[in-house]
């Protein structure tokens, strides 16, 4: 079943077309990926999707209701979240208010302190650092943070836009088994990533964006044989 969908999207900077006719679709369940090289226009589709940018032509359906007539908050009430490039913590507030930050609008207090729990056994790193100011967490730790406070609003789809970048490849590979482990628990993910290696391996299916336009997509495996793919992105 879809999830979100994406048609014919248009999205302008000034006079600069970011975004060009740009259409996809999730089903629930999946893993996403969304391959391309900086400036392709991978964020911009993101922040469009929560309408934090406005589109000026398009549609962004999540569950057959059009996101760019809603408010943000709206959408992340219907059940998505985005957990946006540069991880953007609350850094002179301690991790466990961060992560109570994720589920403001909630009102069932017991279910948020069950899920609290279910975070620090998901992450204990941030358990050990519950009472620490965000602000003084390692990049690997503030990653895990804006993971865990997105959740904390309990999606359905979570947006996760270059979870890997500037980490050190051993904090990367816990990121994405993470990643692998909330959409087995029933999260659907879309997945905006440079290291486009790891994030086709643990997708289902995978789009290529270049200056602003789809230009390809396919089974996430398809993608990680095809030679034009592979020359470009992954370094073979």
């Amino acid at each position: 079943m879809e999830m979100l969908k994406v048609e014919n999207l248009n999205v302008y900077y000034g006079n600069i077309h970011a975004l060009k006719d740009m259409s996809l679709t999730v089903n629930e369940g999946e893993i996403v990926s969304l391959i391309g090289a900086n400036g392709a226009g991978k964020s911009t589709l993101m922040l469009s999707i929560m309408h934090q940018i406005p589109a000026k032509t398009g549609k962004v359906l999540f569950q057959g209701k059009d996101c760019l007539t809603q408010k943000t908050f709206d959408i992340v009430k219907e059940g998505m979240t985005l957990v946006p490039e540069g991880r953007h913590v609350f850094p002179r507030t301690s991790v466990q208010d961060n992560l109570l930050l994720g589920a403001y609008y909630r009102r069932d207090k017991s279910e948020v302190k069950k899920d609290l729990n279910r975070i620090y056994e998901m992450f204990p790193r941030l358990q050990e650092r519950r009472r620490q100011l965000a602000g003084t967490l390692s990049g690997g730790e503030q990653q895990m943070l804006a993971t865990a406070r997105a959740l904390m609003s309990r999606p359905k789809m979570l947006l996760l836009d270059e979870p890997s970048m500037g980490l050190a490849p051993i904090i990367v590979d816990q990121i994405f088994d993470t990643i692998v482990r909330i959409n087995k628990e029933g999260t659907t993910i879309l997945l905006v990533e440079q290291n486009a290696n790891q994030a086709l391996r643990i997708a289902d299916r995978g789009y290529v964006l270049e200056t602003g336009e789809k230009t390809m997509e396919d089974a996430a495996d398809k993608l990680l044989a095809n030679d034009q793919i592979r020359e470009a992105y992954l370094g073979a």
